[in-house]
């Protein structure tokens, strides 16, 4: 018995124009992605370079993945590395949308993008051919052609070198977003931990104006809702509103805070 093609609300809110709100997951718990999927964010942030599971893993990317079957929540996983390997094992897994850190060049991102694809800019991509989690072990009608149509691969801007080659990665064909990063990116510019500093938020506006006019979608962090409401006001697509580990902290504070006892 054959089954109908995975789709990814992710990649059709972007595509549409719309914005998309997410939440980084960083405990890295099945149940909580199950909870934010009841609550409706349209994406988690699975973030596999700074914490959490091997990103060879497949069985606990699964499971953060079966969290979120059937609901229009979508798993944003960002891998530790732009290796090839990765982005093809992630997808097989299941993953519909994968987030590269660091990239250098538009040579390396391209590598990365072609990877997860089974026919790329007209030619052969160099995704693999098997029966994955993602093919439903080979009973998904027409696989590759509905794999192609809704895997998203996107990247983030943070270094002095991938400022260099903007253009040119935003023309590498079939990238599915550019994720504004200002953390690392202060830290690659000589300014460590100033986001605010006048040569970031100079460089962050390079991005988001140039990323706007190439057509390709903008994500970035949002800090607190009135910053989320402005970058969706100005264009950008994908916004995290916050962590795990800080909607705990100023839940729990506030309940300590508001106690009259001693």
């Amino acid at each position: 018995m054959s089954q109908h093609p995975r789709t990814n609300a992710l990649r059709e809110t972007l595509e549409s124009g719309d914005v998309a709100l997410g939440v980084l997951e960083n405990t890295y718990s099945p149940t909580v992605v199950e909870l934010y999927a009841a609550l409706g964010v349209d994406f988690v942030w699975i973030d596999l370079e700074h914490g959490g599971p091997s990103p060879v893993d497949g069985g606990r990317l699964e499971e953060l993945l079966r969290a979120a079957d059937g609901t229009d929540t979508e798993l944003l996983v960002r891998l530790p590395d732009t290796d090839p390997a990765l982005v093809r094992k992630a997808l097989d897994a299941g993953v519909r949308n994968v987030f590269l850190p660091r990239v250098g060049s538009s040579e390396e991102l391209e590598a990365a993008v072609r990877a997860g694809r089974f026919e790329y800019d007209g030619e052969p991509g160099r995704r693999g051919m098997a029966n994955p989690r993602a093919s439903r072990w080979g009973l998904t009608d027409d696989y590759v052609t509905s794999e192609d149509e809704s895997v998203v691969v996107g990247v983030t801007i943070e270094t002095q070198s991938a400022l260099d080659e903007l253009e040119d990665i935003l023309a590498v064909p079939e990238l599915g977003f550019v994720f504004i990063g200002p953390l690392d990116l202060s830290v690659s510019l000589g300014h460590p931990g100033e986001f605010d500093h006048p040569e970031v938020e100079e460089a962050v506006e390079r991005i988001r104006s140039a990323a706007i006019e190439a057509d390709v979608p903008v994500g970035g962090l949002g800090f607190g809702m009135d910053d989320v409401n402005e970058k969706a006001e100005n264009g950008y697509q994908l916004l995290n509103v916050g962590t795990t580990t800080g909607a705990l902290q100023s839940a729990v504070t506030g309940w300590l805070d508001g106690y009259d006892g001693e």
